[in-house]
């Protein structure tokens, strides 16, 4: 967590530096100021600084160091169960299909139809996710 703590910090004064230089650089440039970028890369300073203020303060009161921050530390040492994954699921690549193409229906404006036509592909690819363990060779 420190690093990313530090990496974070960096990124903090990476984007103040930045934004004050976006800002000079557009008065010097053009006489004015150039609201939106200039707020724009501010605001990326205060969310990185945010996180990296969050991340020190989950450290002071964890008390301790994580297993990834050792240097002895092994992969296997920080591994926790992460959940069941089913690794001959098909449904994840028929929900992303079918997600890609109501995106690309409402990205392209002339295939518009296309997103109500593949709605359902989404629908289904979401029921048949959720309740694959329900029926099957793999019920419960």
């Amino acid at each position: 967590m420190k690093s990313n703590i530090v990496i974070f910090s960096i990124l903090t004064a990476y984007f103040t530096l930045l934004a004050a230089v976006y800002t000079v650089w557009n008065i010097i440039e053009h006489g004015r100021p150039e609201y939106a970028g200039s707020v724009t890369i501010l605001l990326s300073a205060g969310l990185t600084g945010f996180i990296a203020f969050y991340l020190m303060l989950v450290q002071r009161k964890q008390g301790g160091v994580l297993t990834e921050d050792l240097q002895e530390s092994d992969i296997d040492d920080g591994d926790p169960e992460l959940g069941e994954f089913s690794p001959w699921s098909w449904w994840p690549l028929f929900l992303a299909l079918g997600a890609s193409l109501v995106i690309l229906g409402l990205c392209v404006g002339f295939m518009f139809w296309l997103s109500f036509l593949s709605a359902p592909l989404v629908l289904i690819g979401v029921v048949g996710w959720v309740y694959e363990y329900y029926r099957g060779n793999f019920a419960r």
